[in-house]
């Protein structure tokens, strides 16, 4: 190993052995006495080549404390230089690992000498607050890794002791000397090379570390960050805090992405789009920018609505005849449901509503985009009716395909119907 390491800057050789009873007998089949004089022939050789020895004992935390007080004490005599105590199987409670940081500290001779070292693993999800107990007793080195990857459950996450340590200085008044604006860069990049991703929920690190959905809590956010964030996410590399738009989410939320958007709207736009974004947001779980700006576009162009639907019912399938059943409202007048057929569900949809309207004009272009991703995508239907030598366009948008090509229908219609007003003849 010395060949390993000689280069280094600085250079160390890490020996180790159990010391736990459950070790000696089950695994390493030795005695009391057989374990210590390893522990401390392991230490001496590494000396001869590197002058940092760390020494381990493995298992610490289910170890009897006096016989590993005996085995540190005697590989300090042997030229260790840190001390690491292990919870190798994640054992411990946080009170618990702090005594026996403290009993090491206290009773071993010669620790004035060595770091105190500790190293955590996370099978009952202690290792941060483990390390975080480990270092009030007085340890100063903690093995941790990025995003906590490690055996079983994993180790001490290093992002979460270093912020911990950061973020409560008043409580520990200590410094680790990491670039804590690197910390997500570096998680991004473990988490690419070793194709273990990191969870969502996870914190400094996860991808809803920083965002926020609720309703009071955006509101919060958006007026101080310190309401709801006690790390500010630029700290660790993450640009803003993300306020995710969901069915939770309130009016002074929406206001605030959409002008970050760069949209000026009306407190009447403004109304409209929102009601629309909160109909949005019972259908799929987030609200995107782009589907904010598609509502956007769908509400600034939408003429005065005359016509509006209340319900469409469409039923098609493998031969079988495409029927409609659609109620629509006139200028907020509930008018009777009517029905149809057509060559498709759409078609079925358009001709209904045309007999409901029964206003001269013919569909000349229908055409269908998807502006988001996934099962929850949003469609936008884009039509163009003519009647009169005039061409009147809607567009409709929602995660339901008919109900989309109801709207822009309808949208297109309204527009006719207005500038059949302009003209004096509805």
């Amino acid at each position: 190993c010395w060949d390993a390491v000689r280069h280094a800057k600085k250079p160390r050789i890490h020996t180790f052995i159990a010391t736990s009873d459950i070790h000696l007998k089950h695994k390493l089949e030795m005695s009391r006495e057989e374990a210590l004089e390893r522990a401390v022939r392991a230490v001496e050789r590494a000396k001869r080549y590197c002058d940092d020895v760390e020494f381990s004992a493995e298992d610490a935390s289910r170890s009897d404390p006096d016989y590993l007080c005996q085995v540190f004490a005697e590989v300090i005599k042997a030229g260790a230089t840190v001390l690491n105590i292990p919870d190798t199987v994640g054992y411990a409670l946080p009170e618990e690992f702090y005594n026996l940081v403290r009993t090491v500290i206290e009773r071993v001779p010669g620790i004035e000498r060595v770091v105190v070292s500790v190293h955590c693993h996370n099978d009952l999800g202690l290792a941060v607050a483990n390390s975080l107990a480990a270092i009030r007793a007085g340890a100063r080195q903690v093995e941790c890794t990025i995003n906590g990857i490690g055996e079983r459950a994993g180790n001490a996450a290093l992002e979460e002791v270093v912020m911990a340590l950061h973020a409560r200085r008043d409580q520990f008044g200590l410094e680790t000397g990491i670039n804590t604006r690197e910390i997500y860069r570096t998680s991004k990049l473990v988490e690419s090379l070793t194709g273990m991703h990191v969870q969502p929920n996870k914190a400094i690190v996860g991808k809803n570390a920083f965002a926020h959905s609720s309703g009071i809590h955006q509101h919060g956010v958006l007026k101080e960050r310190l309401t709801y964030e006690i790390i500010d996410p630029e700290e660790v590399g993450r640009g803003e805090s993300e306020i995710l738009l969901d069915k939770h989410s309130g009016r002074h939320a929406v206001k605030r992405r959409l002008e970050e958007l760069g949209y000026k709207l009306t407190d009447e736009q403004l109304g409209r789009v929102f009601a629309r974004f909160k109909h949005l947001a019972d259908k799929k779980k987030f609200v995107l920018d782009r589907d904010l700006e598609a509502i956007v576009a769908d509400e600034i162009r939408t003429a005065p609505e005359t016509y509006s639907l209340e319900y469409a019912h469409v039923v098609s399938g493998y031969n079988a005849i495409p029927f409609a059943c659609v109620r629509l409202r006139k200028e907020g007048k509930l008018l009777e449901p009517a029905t149809g057929t057509g060559n498709g569900p759409v078609d079925a949809l358009y001709k209904t509503i045309a007999k409901v309207v029964d206003i001269p004009h013919r569909l000349t272009d229908f055409s269908i985009r998807a502006l988001t991703g996934g099962s929850e995508a949003m469609g936008e239907v884009m039509v163009e009716i003519e009647s009169g030598g005039e061409v009147f366009r809607g567009i409709g948008i929602s995660t339901d395909i008919i109900e989309a090509s109801a709207k822009a229908y309808l949208q297109a219609i309204n527009k006719l119907v207005q500038r059949l007003r302009e003209k004096g003849k509805a």
